[in-house]
């Protein structure tokens, strides 16, 4: 597996020497498998039971009570289980699962998903709010948007209305008390950066499709109201470039994001986003909570 030259030299550009090769050694190596217990249907203890039972070895995570990390099998002999063809777990990198516990969504909040398939952090919005909040589900491929109603229906979420529309067109009348935007990106954080497909061009289009659903966010989303902005992506110019250029056309304000213990991070340029440096167990990922 190489990782691109341009990439090694962007990070180079972006980062200290020792930091740089810790990026490109935590791109290569193998993460484990990790789901997430999805508590509308199922509890924590019934699941250890399933994988005792399985002789599965596991460990939890300190940070987030529904996540386990597989340490024994592959993801296809999880696959084989009933609990996940029941639709009791979802796989998940713990990467992904950090935006919507960031995100604290509430019971009868009006939250929007911006770019949601394949609808691995709606369902997780639904479980941490106890399937209570109404959730608008956004996501503008035909096959895509599919695949999330089929997880949604799955994992038993209700109370999500799903739209096949690109959230950047959505009309301005629309209204939310929190907004999601994991928003389209590179995937320089992941091992995406091996796929032929990631050039420099994907970057440079995903900096300004950011730019857009950031922008489109933003006034949509209600005074006082949260949101959280996210990407798999460890490049400036697709994290604090972005919100540097659109947080300055609203009265919008960063608000400080503690950091997780155990996570190893890179260093950001505005103070209180989160870029998690891509290791062993974690993608790397930017998060960053925004006020308006």
């Amino acid at each position: 597996m190489q990782i691109p030259d341009f990439l090694i030299e962007k990070i180079n550009n972006e980062y200290n020497e020792e930091i740089c090769k810790n990026i490109e050694k935590g791109l290569i190596l193998q993460k484990p498998v990790t789901f997430r217990i999805n508590t509308l249907k199922t509890n924590k203890i019934k699941i250890i039971k399933e994988l005792i039972e399985n002789n599965i070895e596991y460990e939890e995570v300190k940070w987030n009570n529904d996540a386990i990390i597989i340490k024994n099998v592959l993801e296809e002999d999880i696959r084989k289980l009933e609990i996940y063809e029941n639709g009791e777990i979802y796989l998940q990198s713990l990467s992904s699962m950090i935006p919507p516990v960031i995100l604290e969504p509430k019971e009868k909040e009006n939250i929007l998903d911006m770019a949601a398939a394949p609808g691995g952090k709606t369902t997780q919005i639904s479980a941490i709010s106890n399937g209570k909040s109404y959730i608008t589900a956004c996501e503008k491929n035909k096959i895509r948007c599919d695949r999330l109603k089929y997880n949604l229906q799955k994992q038993g979420v209700g109370n999500v209305n799903v739209m096949q529309e690109d959230a950047r067109k959505l009309s301005d009348f629309f209204s939310f008390d929190k907004i999601l935007l994991d928003a389209p990106c590179s995937g320089s954080g992941t091992e995406s950066v091996f796929n032929p497909k990631f050039t420099e061009e994907l970057i440079q289009r995903s900096a300004k499709t950011q730019e857009e659903l950031l922008t489109k966010a933003l006034k949509i989303l209600k005074k006082d109201g949260e949101m959280v902005y996210s990407t798999c992506s460890i490049l400036k110019e697709e994290n604090e470039k972005v919100l540097n250029k659109v947080l300055k056309k609203f009265n919008a304000k960063i608000v400080p994001i503690e950091k997780i213990e155990g996570i190893e991070y890179l260093p950001v340029e505005i103070e209180g986003t989160l870029c998690i440096s891509p290791t062993e167990l974690y993608e790397g990922f930017f998060v960053a909570k925004i006020k308006k």
